[in-house]
């Protein structure tokens, strides 16, 4: 009897970028990193692309890629996020699917997905194909191949979600074993009930659809899969390989295939090292004689089904009432005593209203453009995945009804993003926890948001949605006495996030003051082209004037502005934008306000920016997240060293006073206190970046003797952020031993003062100059000119030490390199290139 084990990862965040600058801004609830794409990257994505096994002794002695031997899906917009944002883990994920083909008789891990994680069967026919028809062609542009199977957003299924992936060629897919219905032999007319999860999880199932096509199933094994996800089981590697060896049963007479599926962020981030745990599994379950590891393509091809099942309709993995977690208050949710989610109901309501209403508007508008709306639609895709002028040019040229004007092109253009966003909004993770005023329920709020705006601009004749969309929304009671409502909630957090091409401007003027630009510079996605500036500065008070054109890079709609923006010093900066149709009266505004900057006529100069902008004066505020924190944290920056240079001044004078104080057993004024803790911290923090270790010793200890606390989230900051500098600076010069030796003095340092530093990036890189360049160095180290040997030893001895500080403990070099030949010596020489790059660089 053969046995064989597929672990699947379900790996996914909904989307998160802002709709109008196509970027996630930062995040403060992620923090200490940008955003929750990144923190969770950092936890599991990256973690997955380089896990840790240790030894005996807790030592790193590999660094697996677990991606290589597990089946896995990621959502197609996480994907697109990750490629800008966490290019070296991307790679790492495309580069194990590569490796899994040559391991699994040419069947890659990797599964498509629907694509932006809808609710399949709560979507109309069009939104279902086209969802599907996204996924594929994202993941054929990913991992260059057609994908075998496709992963179900919340595995939510009926017989249509079925045959849409049948009909574009998909081969299976994975449900929960509740999602069975009943099942026989091929060829049998008896069905068998196997509902409540009794189904048989060992073997694929046929599903046959009423269209005469069929496709292929695999139910996983719902009690493991609950271990995983929410019994600790990844608490024990071993553990959780033994469990899935006790999943084989010996009365089966069958190929076995034993497998589960759970969301990917369990391995890391749901459960933290769950990737070490995984990595752990899967070495014993590879090491083992009696069963091989597998994932679902090459099993379904080595053993097809030789059974039929019937699924339960409208069924999901995550909702044991069917698909009603997405559109009622079911009773599932995240466990919020005292809260209902009869919210879910009005906003689904709400969405598929203004999709409706969007539908037949964009079909009629877009048959102006296009020779078939839908079918433009569909393909719109290849667009979005390369917005350059050559990929919208082969769009339209493809889908177009005839050669468009630029004018057109824009139309055209802003009727697909409409669509876009119309289907964004549906992404499932807007009705999956408990309260609608929370993130994920806003940004498919701000979807719609969007759709709105690019409909008021493509049909100003109409009556606006908007208005009738927030009657639908305000049906939508929060949890919350504030916002009370769905309404409440897109007018606070929606609205104001709406941007505009002069919003876009005001940021650029803004910014400008703090920051270099060229020419043309890109903020999200807009491209904005200076044709004129001019700055006057006196003493503080700073004014700059300019011209510029700002272009959307995905609708093409273009303005060219002017803009004033006064900067009085500190936070005190505002900017005034206006349509640049008036030459003359620009010039004439200019004069007087340089005119008033010579004589320091600063109401002069407010009352002239009132007068010339009216209602378009825009402050701080108008700035888009990022830049906003950058440039409020540059503007404190001042202040922070002003107030920090008085607090040290007092705490030497009255240091003396406090020793003696704390010596006589008298706890000293909260006002003497508080000197010390922000005087001693901060100098601690100085010693840690200077890497000077018998400085923060001595402070150390007069911390200790004064009752003062480590501020430990300030002193990790520092840590983190000494360490990335140290990581660039020896990736930039990895020939170079002193970058390693700043390395090791901060290792060293928080190693005698058990501190905790994210080695994680450091350890990576380490691993790859291992493979790529420690054997080379030890040869050279052995033999060749006398000149070339100290300098390798040096380097040799540097990077051992820096392994060990590490806590790595590979082959030694004896082990690892055998005496060189002369042949050897020549192939090794030169050895490294500088600017190598490390293969994986996470925990940032």
């Amino acid at each position: 009897m053969e046995r064989f084990v597929c672990i699947h990862g379900h790996f996914y965040q909904p989307p998160r970028e802002n709709p109008w600058l196509e970027a996630v801004e930062l995040q403060e609830s992620a923090a200490p990193f940008h955003d929750w794409n990144d923190r969770i990257t950092a936890e599991c994505y990256a973690a997955n692309a380089a896990s840790r096994v240790l030894d005996n002794e807790g030592w790193i002695e590999r660094m697996v890629n677990n991606y290589s031997r597990i089946s896995f899906n990621f959502g197609p917009t996480l994907l697109s996020w990750m490629e800008q944002a966490r290019p070296e883990v991307y790679k790492a994920i495309l580069e194990a699917d590569r490796q899994s083909q040559e391991r699994f008789s040419g069947h890659g891990n990797a599964l498509a997905q629907v694509y932006n994680h809808m609710i399949m069967p709560l979507a109309n026919t069009r939104d279902q194909r086209t969802q599907v028809e996204w996924g594929i062609r994202d993941f054929q542009s990913r991992f260059s191949r057609n994908p075998e199977g496709m992963w179900l957003a919340e595995a939510a299924v009926n017989t249509d979600t079925l045959e849409q992936l049948a009909a574009h060629g998909i081969a299976f897919t994975v449900l929960a074993p509740r999602q069975a219905q009943q099942v026989r032999k091929l060829g049998s007319n008896h069905w068998h009930d196997v509902g409540d999860g009794r189904i048989d999880p060992s073997m694929p199932y046929l599903v046959r659809l009423p269209s005469g096509r069929h496709i292929n199933v695999f139910f996983y094994d719902g009690p493991i899969s609950q271990a995983v996800a929410f019994e600790h089981l990844l608490n024990s590697g071993e553990s959780f390989a033994r469990r899935l060896m006790d999943g084989f049963s010996a009365v089966r007479k069958h190929p076995q295939l034993v497998h589960v599926a759970t969301d990917g962020e369990s391995y890391g981030h749901h459960h933290m090292h769950g990737d070490m745990a995984l990595a752990f599994a899967l070495q014993l379950l590879d090491s083992r004689q009696d069963l091989r590891l597998t994932n679902y393509g090459e099993f379904l091809a080595r053993f097809p089904p030789a059974q039929e099942a019937k699924i339960v309709e409208n069924s999901s993995w995550s909702c044991v009432h069917g698909v009603e977690r997405w559109r009622a208050d079911c009773g599932c949710n995240s466990g919020r005593p005292n809260w209902n989610q009869r919210w879910r109901k009005p906003l689904r309501e709400a969405l598929d209203w203004l999709r409706d209403q969007l539908a037949p508007r964009f079909e009629e508008a877009a048959s102006s453009y296009f020779k078939e709306p839908w079918k433009a639609r569909n393909g719109y895709i290849d667009l979005i995945l390369d917005r350059s002028e050559e990929s919208r040019n082969r769009f339209l040229a493809l889908y177009a009804s005839h050669e468009l004007n630029a004018n057109e092109q824009m139309q055209a253009l802003k009727l697909m993003e409409m669509q876009r966003h119309a289907m964004l909004m549906f992404t499932s993770c807007g009705w999956f926890f408990d309260e609608i005023s929370g993130i994920e329920t806003v940004q498919v709020m701000a979807y719609a948001g969007r759709a709105l705006q690019l409909a008021s601009q493509l049909f100003p004749g109409d009556e606006p949605l908007e208005t009738e969309f927030l009657q639908k929304l305000e049906l939508a009671q929060s949890n919350l006495p504030s916002p009370r409502n769905g309404r409440a909630i897109y007018d606070q957090y929606v609205r104001p996030a709406i941007i505009t091409l002069p919003n876009v401007a005001a940021h650029y003027a803004i910014s400008s003051l703090f920051e270099e630009y060229g020419e043309e510079v890109r903020k999200g996605a807009y491209l904005l082209r200076a044709l004129d500036r001019q700055q006057l500065t006196a003493g503080k008070l700073r004014v700059a004037t300019g011209t510029v054109n700002v272009t959307s890079t995905i609708t093409t709609a273009s303005a060219r502005l002017n803009y004033a923006v006064l900067d009085l010093g500190e936070h005190n900066v505002s900017v005034g934008v206006r349509p640049a149709d008036d030459s003359q009266g620009l010039e004439a505004f200019l004069g007087q306000l340089r005119a008033a900057m010579r004589h320091g006529d600063i109401p002069e100069l407010v009352r002239m920016m009132d007068q010339h902008f009216g209602h378009n004066l825009y402050s701080l505020k108008v700035l888009f997240r990022d830049e906003q924190h950058r440039i409020v944290q540059r503007i404190l920056s001042a202040a922070r060293l002003e107030a920090e240079t008085a607090v040290h001044q007092l705490y030497n004078h009255h240091a003396p006073m406090l020793r003696f104080v704390t010596d006589l057993g008298i706890t000293p004024p909260n006002s003497l206190q508080a000197e010390a803790q922000l005087a001693l911290n901060h100098a601690l923090r100085e010693a840690v970046h200077k890497l000077d270790e018998r400085q923060a010793a001595s402070i150390l200890d007069e911390m200790k003797a004064a009752g003062v606390v480590v501020n430990e989230p300030a002193l990790q900051q520092t840590l983190h952020h000494r360490r990335e500098s140290l990581d660039e600076q020896w990736a930039a010069h990895p020939d170079d031993p002193e970058a390693m030796s700043d390395l090791i003095r901060l290792a060293e340092l928080a190693q005698q003062h058990q501190w905790q530093v994210d080695w994680w990036r450091t350890q990576n890189m380490w691993s790859h100059l291992h493979m790529e360049a420690f054997p080379g160095k030890v040869l050279q180290s052995r033999a060749g000119h006398p000149e070339a040997q100290e300098p390798a030893r040096t380097w040799v001895e540097r990077f051992e030490r820096l392994g060990r500080a590490l806590h790595i403990r590979f082959a030694p070099a004896d082990e690892a390199v055998a005496e060189p030949t002369i042949e050897e010596w020549a192939e090794h020489s030169p050895l490294i290139e500088t600017g190598a790059e490390p293969v994986v660089q996470a925990g940032d």
